[in-house]
């Protein structure tokens, strides 16, 4: 049978309609003409007739097979399209518009942190990501998404799977690029005794880890696994969030920065160790408040090492059960808001009825961003504008920088 893609679901999938209701089609782009044979919600086999003008080769020779990428098969103009597209429909859905500034795509091969899956074999190991909607792992030796530092550290990753993996069980491998080093945290891994600690070291030291994490515990601290936020030098605690990229969390700073430019008082929710907080304090006094102690530690060290920044009040405090009051932002140029994917209802809720004049709000999941920025525009703010940043480069993964104001 012969079908229409008709568009992109939001996980990359082309919709067709079927006889008996919409078809999902992994791999195909709006206006190709595909045939084969349909079984429930599915074509099996999928031949396209009629390609589109957006397809292209992709780049990766595993893009078929790994679950990594999903649109690599499409020209990069028709990805930031089709991702400015999920934003202004999550805005519509709420009722809500807004100028889009350009997109900023990270380039490939610049994530500089990722999680890798990893299964001791009898011939060695087995590493890489999962096939899409699978189990199975696909080795990417050359993935067109790591930075070269993070495939340079295979080896390290193979043999800690030898020593501290099974053949029955799965690791997960979170990799981190630092300044000292690769940055390695382990789960899912034996459990630890007086012998795989001194082979896990010995992996570590040899293949040149800045630290080396088992199921949450520190097992070798080669040397601290620093990142810079500005001038500043940070050494997040193990599993601590980090932006994907490098040149994506650049993007996101200086949209930042361009929301609240001229505020010399600012409020920084959900602050992490300091990836907004400690470059703005170059310019503004900062509170930063963050749910997790070791990173509030984190971010306080830093700014305190680090000379010719204003102050920064570092708190911890969970914003999800105790947000922050309107009379707690008197005085207050500006915010800056991260929330994590499920967004933050009740400190928006609080933020709307403050006198805060600006907002500058990054999220990584549009819907709840626009649930949350509708409350601000029905207290009778204004969204300014937004601007996508892609960090998750051929992925369905979708973040943002939006102004909102008095």
């Amino acid at each position: 049978m012969k079908l229409l893609i008709d568009r992109l679901g939001h996980l990359g999938d082309g919709i067709a309609k079927g006889p008996e209701g919409p078809i999902y089609i992994p791999g195909l782009l709006p206006g190709e003409e595909v045939e084969g044979t349909i079984q429930g919600d599915r074509l099996l086999d999928p031949r396209i007739v009629t390609p589109s003008p957006d397809r292209k080769k992709p780049p990766c020779p595993h893009a078929r097979s790994c679950g990594g990428c999903l649109m690599q098969h499409a020209s990069d103009a028709f990805v930031t399209e089709w991702k400015e597209g999920i934003v202004k429909g999550a805005l519509a859905g709420q009722g809500l518009d807004a100028p889009f500034r350009p997109t900023h795509t990270s380039p490939p091969n610049s994530r500089r942190r990722a999680t890798l899956a990893a299964r001791k074999t009898k011939g060695g190991a087995l590493i890489g990501f999962h096939a899409r909607g699978s189990d199975l792992i696909i080795p990417v030796p050359g993935c067109h998404l790591l930075h070269p530092d993070l495939l340079a550290t295979l080896p390290a990753l193979e043999s800690l799977t030898r020593a501290g993996g099974s053949r029955s069980t799965e690791l997960a491998l979170t990799v981190t690029r630092s300044l000292a080093g690769p940055d390695v945290a382990v789960t899912g891994g034996k459990e630890l005794d007086a012998t795989l600690r001194m082979d896990l070291a010995r992996i570590a030291e040899s293949h040149g880890l800045s630290r080396l994490t088992w199921d949450g515990e520190t097992v070798a601290l080669r040397a601290a696994p620093m990142q810079r936020f500005g001038k500043a030098l940070v050494a997040p605690p193990p599993g601590a969030f980090l932006q994907a990229t490098a040149e994506g969390e650049a993007a996101l700073l200086s949209a930042v920065a361009d929301a609240i430019a001229g505020a010399r008082r600012i409020v920084d929710l959900f602050a992490g160790c300091g990836t907004f907080a400690l470059p703005l304090a170059e310019q503004a006094e900062v509170h930063a408040l963050e749910g997790e102690p070791a990173m509030t530690a984190a971010l306080e060290k830093a700014w305190r090492a680090t000379p010719g920044l204003k102050k920064v009040i570092a708190e911890t405090r969970d914003l999800f059960r105790r947000p922050l009051e309107p009379d707690e932002f008197k005085g207050i140029d500006a915010v800056v808001i991260d929330p994590p994917r499920a967004g933050a209802e009740a400190q928006f809720a609080t933020l709307a009825r403050s006198d805060v004049p600006v907002i500058a709000a990054v999220s990584c999941n549009p819907a709840t961003f626009a649930r949350d920025a509708r409350m601000l525009v029905q207290a009778g703010w204004h969204l300014d504008w937004v601007q996508v940043v892609d960090q998750f480069r051929w992925s369905a993964h979708v973040e943002l920088v939006a102004r909102l104001s008095r």
